[in-house]
Formats: structure tokens, C-alpha cells, sequence
């Protein structure tokens, strides 16, 4: 079954809590077509650093401080301990977005030296995929949500910043259309939500944002699987399989990422754990995912389609 999903007064938080109540309550195997904010609650494209523009309103205090996201969703049947298997199959921008520097990410700008902000507002080509900023530089487009993800178990109100290991602000260019997120569930119902469109970012979201835009479509598929035990999300993506480890060391965060990576070696290919670590030098590569989000940083380790011949298992 196919449902849509509004940003409205009724879908929009700022927020995760497992306390909220579901927007959206679906089986394993339905699809839901969100449209969503861009990450300020934006109706408008924004004109300048510090000129007003329309947001949405009202918003509650405490509860909608964070990205717009639209949800909860609510899998009938999920429940702690299982997997929320995502199928990503179509990711459509709106026509605007933008790209701040400056202010956002204070510590990194002082740290590389930079005093003054600046605003780059895009006009974004759905169809051609293409942006254009106000200085005529012109980009090829990749867009993706930059939150997908559910609630801790944990009470009271969270904040939308910092990714965890049931998924939310992730920030991975990888997960594109034609992608499958895996996220460990933690709360019943696994009451997903997402927002954070980005119609482009790298490795790293140096800047403190990509371009942010609103999202005309992101079609979501959710099955439920109980044969899968993660503790990280994990992605097949077109750039290949990937691991995901946040921590707020990014030599720890690597660790859990190549640890995941090493799970999924040796089960895949019945290696012991030495010999996938001794493969893993030779063909997976570490990316920094982002190092921008609340003091929590991200690493994916990537294995590309076709670097390890399936073989005979050892």
C-alpha cells in the first residue's frame, strides 16, 4: 500500500521522542511518499544571511528546536532488537535551496580562519539535476534525506542533531536512490521520521550544511526484518555496502565502522575475523561522514561493487 505524508502542524516535530504519537501507522512492505521542509522550516528561499523569510508556523518550544521532520511512522509489528529495512526509491528536490558558511559551525570556521559569513542560494533543476548558485557556479546534483532515523529508548525529548545508532541526522551523500538503509530499532513501532533534504553534499559537510532544500518526494519503502542483529546502520548503496559507526572521536567512530565492516566480511564470505581485517586493509575504504553534527562525528567504511571476487569461502 502506497501513503503520503504532508508537511503540516499534524506531521512536523523538531525533534525524536519515543513518546510521540504515530502520524502513520503502516505494514511491512508499504511505501510512503513524504514531502518535506527544508531544514529551517522554510516556505520561501532564503535571499540572504540575515534577511527574514517565511517559516513554517506555529512551533512548539522544546519540541520543534531541531530539523523539520515529518512523522512519526509506525510499523505495525516492530519492536526492539529488530531491523528497519529502507528502500530509497525516489528523492526529488524542490526548485531552491541553500548553503550557509559562517556562523553555523562557529568552532570550524575560526579554526580555518574565516570571519565573515556567506550565503549561497541555488536554483536547483529537478529534472536535469542540476544547481545553479547566485554567482553562476553550476553543480550535478545528488540528492538524499540527511535524517532518516527513529527515536533512543530513552524519555523525554531528543535532540534532531547528533546521528545514533537507530539512524537520524546521518548526513551520508551515499544514500541515494537505489540505496537500502538498515537501522537497528529501538522503541515499538520503531516510529520513524524524516527531513534534511540535500540536493548535494561531500564527505564531511564541511561548511555545517550541504544544499539544504525542500524535498517534492522522497518514496520510502519499510520492511520489517527480524534475521538481522545490528548495532550500526548499515547501507547497500550504488557506491557499494557500507558501514556506519558515530562517536565523538573520530578514531572511535572508524573503529565501529570497520568493526561493522569486519561482521559483514566474515559473514558474507565466511572469513575469520584476521583475514577479513587483512583484506579490508587492501579494499575498503574509510570516509569521514560528517564532523558537524552536535560534537558527534561520522565514518562509513565503504566496500565498492566488485573489489573482492565471491570465490570459494574459506
Amino acid at each position: 500500500m502506497i501513503h503520503t505524508i504532508e508537511p503540516e502542524q499534524r506531521t512536523l516535530h523538531g525533534s525524536f521522542s519515543r513518546e510521540f504519537p504515530p502520524v502513520l501507522t503502516i505494514d511491512s512492505g508499504d511505501t510512503v511518499h513524504f514531502r518535506t521542509l527544508d531544514v529551517g522550516w522554510g516556505l520561501e528561499p532564503r535571499l540572504g544571511r540575515t534577511t527574514p523569510r517565511h517559516t513554517f508556523t506555529p512551533r512548539v518550544k522544546g519540541r520543534d528546536d531541531g530539523h523539520a521532520l515529518c512523522g512519526p511512522v509506525e510499523i505495525r509489528g516492530a519492536r526492539p532488537g529488530m531491523v528497519l529495512e529502507i528502500h530509497i526509491n525516489e528523492i526529488r528536490t524542490g526548485t531552491w535551496g541553500w548553503t550557509n558558511a559562517g556562523g553555523y559551525a562557529s568552532e570550524i570556521n575560526q579554526k580555518l580562519g574565516i570571519e565573515e559569513g556567506t550565503l549561497l542560494t541555488w536554483t536547483l533543476d529537478p529534472d536535469r539535476l542540476i544547481g545553479t548558485d547566485q554567482f553562476g557556479h553550476t553543480v550535478k546534483l545528488r540528492p538524499f534525506m540527511g535524517i532518516m532515523g527513529m527515536p533512543p529508548d530513552e524519555p523525554g525529548i531528543h535532540s534532531t542533531v547528533p546521528p545514533r545508532t537507530c539512524g537520524g541526522n546521518i548526513d551520508c551523500k551515499e544514500l541515494v536512490a537505489g540505496s537500502i538503509l538498515y537501522l537497528p530499532i529501538a522503541v515499538p513501532g520503531a516510529l520513524f521520521s524524516t527531513g534534511d533534504g540535500h540536493a548535494l553534499q561531500g564527505d564531511g559537510e564541511v561548511s555545517g550544511t550541504a544544499i539544504e532544500c525542500p524535498m517534492e518526494k522522497a518514496d520510502l519503502t519499510f520492511f520489517l526484518r527480524d534475521d538481522l542483529a545490528l548495532t550500526t546502520p548499515l547501507a547497500q548503496t550504488p557506491a557499494g555496502w557500507l558501514t556506519m559507526g558515530f562517536h565523538e572521536n573520530l578514531q572511535e567512530a572508524a573503529l565501529i565502522a570497520l568493526n561493522a565492516m569486519l561482521d559483514l566480511l566474515c559473514e558474507t564470505y565466511h572469513l575469520a575475523r584476521a583475514e577479513a581485517l587483512a583484506l579490508a586493509s587492501s579494499i575498503i575504504d574509510l570516509h569521514v561522514t560528517q564532523i558537524v553534527n552536535g560534537g558527534v562525528v561520522g565514518v562509513h567504511a565503504l566496500l565498492p561493487p566488485g573489489a573482492i571476487s565471491e570465490g570459494t569461502p574459506s
